[in-house]
C-alpha cells in the first residue's frame, strides 16, 4: 500500500509539473473537452494502484463530473434563446440607487482607470482569473483526497452553477461594458473600459490574456445575473474557512470574493447588483445543503455552518 501510495504521489507532483509547464507555454485550457481531459488525468493518476471496486467508482465520478459540466456549457449556451426581455436599465438603476445616484462602474474606473497599466490591474487582472482555475483545480484536489469533501463540494458547486443558469434564461441581463458600448443599440452609459487582459500583458504573459478574450467570444454575453465570478469566490472562502486552522489566514481570505468584487466593477464585466446576487446564490446553496446533510447524518459540516453563521 504504501508503495501504490509513492507511485501516486510521484505522479501526482510530475502531473502538476506537466500542468505548469503547459499554462506557461499554451495557456490555460478553456476548451471545456481540454478541461476535463485534464482533470481526468489527475483522477486517473490519483487512482493508481487502487482496487478494481474504487476503479470503477472514480469512472462513475468522471463520468458525472463531465456531464455536469457539459450539461452547464449546453444550458448555459441556449440560456439567451427563451425569449425572455433582456435586462438592461433594471440593474443599472438598482445600481445607482446602492451608490447614491452614480453609475458604480464608472465611478470606479474614473477613480482607478489609467493608460497605462497600474499596479493594481495587474493584480485584478489575475484575481478575475482565478475563475477559470481554481474552483476546478479545488475539486480535483478533494477528490484525490478525500472524495466524501469532494461530494460535499460538488453538490453545492453544481447547485451554483445551474441555479444561475436557470438565472440566465429567466433575466438575461446586458453587463455594464454592453450597456455602455456604442456597438448596441440600447447604449444608457458612457463608454467603459473593459481590459480584462491587460495586466497579463504586463506580466509578459499575453497567452493568458488571448485566452481570455478568445473566451468572450463563445460565452454567451447577457448571462451576467447572478456573477458566477463572484459566487465561486465566495464559494472557495465558505467551503475551506473551517479547514484554515491558521485564524488571521481564514479571515485574510475573506479578502478574496471581496477583491473579486472590486475587480468585476473596475472591469465593467458585472453591476453591484450581479455580485450580490452571486454571494446569495451561494449562501443560499450552502444552506440547502448544510440542512439536507445535517438531516441525514445527524450532524451538520464546518463550511455550511459559516455561511449560516459567519465567525463560527
Amino acid at each position: 500500500m504504501r508503495g501504490w501510495a509513492l507511485v501516486r504521489n510521484t505522479g501526482l507532483l510530475a502531473y502538476a509539473i506537466a500542468f505548469v509547464w503547459s499554462f506557461a507555454y499554451n495557456g490555460l485550457p478553456v476548451a471545456r473537452l481540454a478541461v476535463l481531459a485534464w482533470v481526468g488525468g489527475a483522477f486517473v493518476v490519483g487512482n493508481i494502484g487502487k482496487s478494481w471496486r474504487l476503479q470503477i467508482r472514480m469512472v462513475r465520478d468522471l463520468v458525472f463530473y463531465a456531464l455536469m459540466w457539459m450539461s452547464y456549457d449546453y444550458s448555459r449556451g441556449i440560456a439567451d434563446t427563451f425569449g425572455f426581455p433582456l435586462q438592461v436599465e433594471a440593474p443599472r438603476n438598482i445600481d445607482k440607487v446602492l451608490f447614491f445616484g452614480h453609475d458604480s462602474n464608472q465611478l470606479i474606473q474614473d477613480l482607478l482607470y489609467r493608460r497605462s497599466t497600474p499596479w493594481y490591474e495587474v493584480i485584478f487582472s489575475i484575481v478575475y482569473f482565478t475563475h477559470f482555475l481554481v474552483p476546478v483545480a479545488a475539486s480535483v484536489y478533494l477528490w484525490v483526497r478525500n472524495r466524501d469533501e469532494w461530494i460535499r463540494y460538488i453538490r453545492r458547486f453544481a447547485t451554483v452553477l445551474f441555479v444561475g443558469v436557470a438565472c440566465f434564461v429567466v433575466l438575461p441581463t446586458a453587463p455594464p461594458w454592453m450597456t455602455a458600448s456604442d456597438r448596441h443599440p440600447y447604449q444608457i452609459m458612457e463608454q467603459l473600459s473593459r481590459t480584462t487582459a491587460r495586466g497579463w500583458s504586463e506580466l509578459g504573459l499575453d497567452t493568458v490574456g488571448v485566452l481570455l478574450i478568445r473566451g468572450r467570444e463563445w460565452a454567451n454575453p447577457t448571462a451576467a445575473l447572478p456573477s458566477l465570478h463572484a459566487a465561486f469566490a465566495l464559494f472557495l472562502v465558505l467551503f475551506f474557512w473551517n479547514k484554515i486552522s491558521d485564524r488571521r489566514i481564514r479571515w485574510a481570505t475573506a479578502l478574496f470574493p471581496a477583491l473579486m468584487a472590486l475587480s468585476l466593477m473596475y472591469f465593467a464585466e458585472h453591476y453591484l447588483v450581479d455580485i450580490l446576487a452571486g454571494w446569495l446564490l451561494v449562501i443560499g446553496s450552502f444552506r440547502f445543503w448544510n440542512r439536507w446533510e445535517k438531516r441525514r447524518t445527524g450532524t451538520s459540516d464546518g463550511p455550511a455552518e459559516f455561511a449560516v453563521r459567519p465567525g463560527g
